[in-house]
């Protein structure tokens, strides 16, 4: 289905990220594994090796991967990721923006950096990603796809994540905007929109017996989501099933939005 094509994730060392990545692999995609090494350790996580790894299973696939060190919201640094990236493996076809972070605060208390912090990450990071990648596109002369891994939080409130809602909407918000202007250029942009996800970001959600039966029971389709959940949307959405679907979302959330039972 995607044969041929050049992937590029962020934020694919582990979570929704990685599971995007190997999905697009699985469908014939050389894949280009993009992680952070912050100041100090995430969720106990060795960045570096877990994208490592990744681009182990990719090549295990049969595909072509490598691993690309950046900060999303420093635009050198990512300017730098897509020419090592189109050095690489010859190209860019298909972007993702996973790269993300919600670290979870009372709205009252919660620190100006924490909220730049946020927003530098997700949105201004899914801006400069789509930026950088959207102009080799046009170079290349063959169109792309750019896709943002948005969340339900985009429609939906949360009482500890009042600096993260905003990024989420805007990400999609960005999305319908870059499809007006990508769109003569053969580019289409659009957005997943996650639900309950079992990843780092909410394990006290889903570790917690009590809170994920809970949340199963809100679920239609009675479970969590694991990042495997994601790759199917995404594979359609960069593939030429999908050629004239541009400026959408897609809810990947087991039906919770629309359960207000």
């Amino acid at each position: 289905m995607l044969d041929g094509r050049i992937a590029l994730v962020t934020g694919a060392s582990r979570g929704i990220g990685r599971g995007i990545a190997l999905g697009l692999a699985a469908a014939g995609a050389d894949v280009a594994v993009n992680y952070h090494i912050p100041g100090t350790p995430e969720f106990g996580h060795d960045n570096a090796q877990d994208a490592a790894a990744v681009a182990a299973e990719i090549e295990a696939l049969g595909r072509k991967a490598v691993t690309v060190e950046a900060d999303v919201c420093d635009g050198a640094a990512v300017t730098r990721m897509v020419e090592d990236v189109t050095a690489a493996l010859g190209g860019l076809d298909i972007l993702v923006n996973g790269a993300g972070i919600c670290p979870f605060h009372d709205f009252l208390t919660m620190p100006e950096q924490l909220w730049d912090r946020v927003h530098d990450v997700n949105l201004k990071g899914a801006f400069l990603c789509s930026q950088a990648a959207a102009r080799v596109m046009v170079a290349q002369g063959r169109g792309g796809r750019i896709i943002a891994v948005s969340s339900i939080s985009a429609l939906v409130g949360g009482g500890m994540q009042t600096h993260y809602t905003p990024t989420k909407a805007g990400m999609h918000s960005l999305m319908q905007s870059m499809a007006v202007s990508l769109g003569p250029h053969g580019i289409t942009c659009n957005s997943i929109l996650p639900g309950a996800i079992a990843t780092d970001i909410n394990k006290d959600d889903w570790s917690d017996p009590d809170k994920r039966a809970y949340l199963n029971g809100r679920i239609p389709l009675g479970r969590f989501g694991e990042p495997e959940d994601l790759a199917g949307p995404v594979v359609f959405l960069a593939s030429d099933a999908a050629r004239y679907v541009t400026g959408a979302s897609l809810l990947v959330d087991g039906g919770l939005f629309v359960n207000l039972q």
